[in-house]
């Protein structure tokens, strides 16, 4: 069966939305960023967010059916973030998703956020196959998953506290950086000196696969305190080198752990997802393990790396040809556990 499914992802603080064909593939993908809306504040603005998704879907929309060279009528199904994210965001998505679902009488399903990214890497020609080993790392997850089929994820680690991608976000406003954090401490990074300081690897030194950023965050804050001159201000010199230790400790310690799950595992492949799956230097370690282990490790491509409608709209396309439909209820999950989903199709009639 054929069919032509519209992803809507409004999860944060990114209004995407994507056309997805279950024979042809991706065919179209459109983002707005709200990234320059939200560096002022340093950080995501929940209210805003979801106003300038409200502003910014159905020109989105507009623009991708236009791409793609479709029409509204052309659509066999929707597929939206129902969570988890920001609940004001994701009502922005979900609202549209139900009443575009409604117009076309066309069957529709809440897609979880994070099962989009795991699933991304099965947009790219190169893809892994059933079962593998999946990194998760994203401003608001660190996990691993053994993942032996979609809707099957078996939790093996996550983290405890901060997430990786927040932790970035956090050390790049204390050292007075740009958001988002990841690309500016990778960037500041790249003028730091190797070995000039020190940053612990959390919770690498004992067992399991869990992980905690919230001491290595502490112990940049104190570095960076025990440094900065008279005025309370850094050195480039020395900022970038904090920059480069922190990232150095934040990937050494998502190598470690991943180097742990494969062996736990077994599994010869590993799938990298989330926005920090976009770091060059994790992906040059990654790489490198990989060769060692004598493994295949797959990205998405960068674009998709970050939320993104394509995901949305791929992960919503297996559970639509399963038969999954949701009620007209618009119902979103601002928390949500990837554990709690089912396999395509065994959540069929959902209300």
């Amino acid at each position: 069966m054929q069919m032509l499914v519209l992803g809507i992802e409004t999860s944060c603080d990114e209004t995407a939305v994507a056309l997805y064909d279950s024979v042809q593939g991706l065919l179209a993908d459109r983002l707005y960023s709200q990234i320059a809306m939200h560096a002022e504040y340093g950080g995501v603005v929940p209210e805003l967010a979801a106003r300038d998704h409200i502003r910014k879907l159905v020109p989105l929309i507009r623009e991708l059916l236009e791409e793609s060279g479709h029409s509204l009528k052309d659509i066999d199904g929707i597929a939206y973030t129902r969570g988890p994210g920001l609940a004001g965001a994701l009502l922005v998505g979900a609202s549209m998703g139900q009443a575009l679902a409604l117009g076309l009488a066309v069957p529709v399903v809440g897609v979880h956020h994070m099962e989009g990214h795991l699933l991304a890497p099965m947009l790219e020609e190169s893809r892994p196959q059933f079962p593998f080993l999946a990194l998760l790392v994203s401003g608001g997850h660190t996990l691993l998953a053994d993942v032996t089929g979609p809707g099957e994820y078996n939790i093996l680690g996550e983290s405890l506290d901060d997430a990786v991608g927040e932790a970035f976000d956090k050390i790049a406003k204390l050292l007075g950086l740009a958001y988002p954090g990841g690309p500016s401490v990778a960037k500041e990074a790249e003028q730091g000196q190797v070995g000039r300081f020190k940053f612990p690897r959390p919770m690498t030194d004992r067992p399991g696969l869990d992980f905690s950023f919230s001491g290595l965050k502490t112990f940049t804050l104190t570095t960076a305190r025990a440094h900065e001159d008279d005025d309370q201000q850094l050195t480039e010199q020395t900022r970038a080198d904090i920059a480069r230790a922190f990232q150095d400790a934040a990937t050494d310690t998502l190598l470690i752990k991943s180097r742990r799950a494969i062996e736990l595992t077994g599994y010869d492949q590993l799938v990298v997802a989330g926005g920090v799956g976009a770091n060059q230097l994790l992906r040059h370690k990654l790489n490198e393990m990989a060769e060692q282990e004598n493994i295949s490790v797959y990205f998405p491509r960068p674009e998709f790396c970050t939320d993104n409608g394509a995901m949305i709209a791929y992960a919503g396309c297996l559970r639509l040809l399963a038969g999954e439909s949701e009620g007209m209820a618009v119902a979103v999950r601002p928390r949500w556990k990837i554990s709690e989903l089912k396999k395509p199709g065994e959540a069929k009639g959902r209300k």
